[in-house]
């Protein structure tokens, strides 16, 4: 399956790309969830770079402040972080679990429906209110170009820092992305720089 439209994915179209995905995950459930973990523990395990994922990690600090990490936690909520000309995902989706949207990238004329579910929702705070995170990680479903699971998150540390965090893993999972992953691959790196801009340009304005 491919999800295709010439022209911006309208929310019937969206849906129905859902639809015909049948909600089913195309990777494997031992990794869900797995996006949970810490970067650096994925790094060190074995089992998935045997099993032909990849990683994909990007941190960038944002600002500084609890009043910016309430903002950055909107932004994510409300899919700013996907506010670019070329993806997007429908900002009315709830950042809930279960929860299932398309991302909507333009590739070269069509764009590129891609279905996915919302794994699962974290969010803590400390004690004292010096730190605080929220996040959330989506796996793939039958019909994306990828199979794997990415994670958004907003943190503020014990500095009185925010930073905001994308970390994938991911394999090709459609004859297309097996033929084109490292552009794939390279598309993820760009995706990540765009992204944090949108989320800074959300900060700014608000």
């Amino acid at each position: 399956m491919l999800f295709l439209s010439w022209g911006r994915p309208s929310p019937q179209e969206q849906k129905a790309c859902i639809d015909k995905s049948g909600g089913v995950f195309n990777y494997d459930s031992k990794y869900r969830g797995a996006t949970a973990k810490s970067a650096s523990s994925l790094k060190d395990d074995q089992e998935l770079s045997k099993d032909g994922f990849a990683l994909n990690h990007a941190r960038f600090l944002v600002g500084s402040g609890l009043d910016t990490y309430e903002k950055g936690k909107t932004a994510l909520k409300t899919w700013r972080h996907f506010g670019l000309d070329w993806a997007f995902v429908d900002p009315k989706t709830p950042i809930q679990n279960e929860a299932k949207f398309c991302v909507c990238v333009k590739e070269f004329l069509p764009w590129v429906m891609m279905p996915l579910q919302v794994v699962y929702v974290n969010e803590s705070k400390r004690a004292k209110k010096t730190a605080a995170s929220f996040g959330f990680g989506s796996g793939t479903l039958q019909g994306h170009l990828l199979a794997g699971e990415e994670r958004f998150s907003i943190e503020l540390d014990e500095n009185n820092q925010v930073w905001y965090e994308i970390l994938s893993l991911s394999k090709p999972a459609h004859f297309l992305s097996f033929i084109g992953y490292p552009y794939a691959q390279l598309r993820q790196k760009y995706f990540a720089h765009q992204s944090v801009n949108a989320v800074k340009k959300h900060l700014s304005a608000s």
